[in-house]
């Protein structure tokens, strides 16, 4: 199964919106066939590994990293393969939180006479796709907010002025953040101000895992917008994938002028604070979004941790300091007293060239 798992990460850029899934087939104490899920619309893991074990899948255990579908969808249900192959034992990590499927799949192999059971590397299988499950359990995505900072915890100068807070090396590693996601998120804000490309700056020879000849995916570009100020001459309009502007307009000037430079255009309801977020997600998850990334001022990240939508920070701490002047990481003027602060659980402290990469998830509160 820890073979398997490996084998299930080499779909770490490629497989939205499918999960990543790897599989193992052995007999008589060897590997027989080995499979991963390249892409959605090509085959699942394990019919990789049936063809790779051919005839000798007959009578052999099955490990696989995510119980096999019964369902039709981009491909045949891998339920259907595994029972004409013969094989003797399924094991899968943990049991689909699709619906369609959730326990249904190995029902489907217990009554075809195959042994089957779950549960094995649990843990490690959830954390090969934490987007897909929680858009299957909870119709939302996985949100990550990505934040750089100095030392004494500024964003950019009092100006405004941010180019570069961190290393060459951690916007590298940022890249890598970026084309894992299944979209970035950002306000209106940051485009008026900095006018980013919001895309992956990478070939696929630069991506690690990525050696399978695959192009480089594009997240889906959103901009939270919600009077539709976002520039028809913006540069995200000028490259390679979508980009949806989420809004609470009713222009009708502006929504053609956005539309004929190329954007789609959602419209979703919102307060006196702006798009209501859970809403937002919502959306998002209807579109088969997995994988959140919010790279944005601290306006919309101080929104998001307010309303309880990020599962995960990753922050980047550079080691310099940029002065009293400068502008924060979040936004939060509703913090008063200490029994009000936001409490953090960090998971994972690294180097990256000379900055610090802290992972760190929100608490309930």
């Amino acid at each position: 199964m820890a073979r398997a798992v490996q084998l299930a990460k080499l779909g770490r850029y490629t497989t939205d919106p499918n999960p990543r899934v790897g599989c193992v087939i052995v007999k008589d104490g060897a590997v027989i066939g080995e499979g991963w899920h390249r892409r959605a619309g090509e085959p699942h893991a394990e019919r990789n590994a049936l063809v790779a074990a051919g005839e000798a899948a007959r009578g052999a255990t099955v490990y696989v990293t995510l119980e096999p579908c019964c369902h039709t969808g981009r491909t045949p249900p891998c339920t259907e393969g595994l029972i004409e192959r013969g094989v003797e034992r399924v094991i899968a990590a943990m049991v689909d939180p699709n619906p369609q499927v959730s326990g249904a799949g190995l029902e489907t192999l217990r009554r075809a006479g195959i042994q089957v059971a779950s549960g094995l590397m649990e843990r490690e299988a959830e954390a090969l796709n934490p987007g897909f499950i929680k858009r299957m359990r909870d119709g939302a995505p996985y949100v990550r907010c990505k934040l750089a900072m100095s030392l004494d915890g500024r964003t950019a100068m009092a100006d405004g002025e941010s180019k570069w807070i961190t290393s060459e090396a951690a916007r590298l590693d940022v890249q890598f953040l970026r084309a894992g996601s299944s979209a970035i998120v950002t306000g209106v804000g940051t485009v008026l101000a900095d006018n980013p490309s919001m895309n992956v700056r990478l070939s696929a020879e630069e991506l690690p895992l990525a050696n399978h000849g695959l192009p480089v995916r594009q997240p889906l570009r959103v901009v939270l917008d919600p009077e539709l100020q976002t520039p028809t001459g913006s540069e995200m309009f000028q490259l390679p994938g979508d980009t949806l502007i989420m809004h609470s307009s009713v222009d009708a000037r502006r929504l053609e002028a956005l539309r004929h430079s190329g954007a789609q255009l959602l419209q979703v309801p919102a307060d006196v604070r702006g798009l209501k977020l859970d809403q937002v997600l919502s959306q998002l998850a209807q579109r088969e979004v997995n994988e959140v990334l919010i790279e944005a001022g601290a306006t919309l990240a101080g929104a998001a941790l307010e309303a309880g939508i990020i599962d995960e920070l990753v922050i980047y701490m550079a080691p310099h300091l940029m002065g009293d002047g400068g502008r924060g990481l979040f936004h939060l003027p509703r913090l008063e007293q200490m029994q009000d602060r936001y409490q953090l659980a960090i998971r994972d402290v690294r180097q990256i060239g000379q900055d610090l990469r802290i992972t760190a998830i929100p608490l309930k509160r």
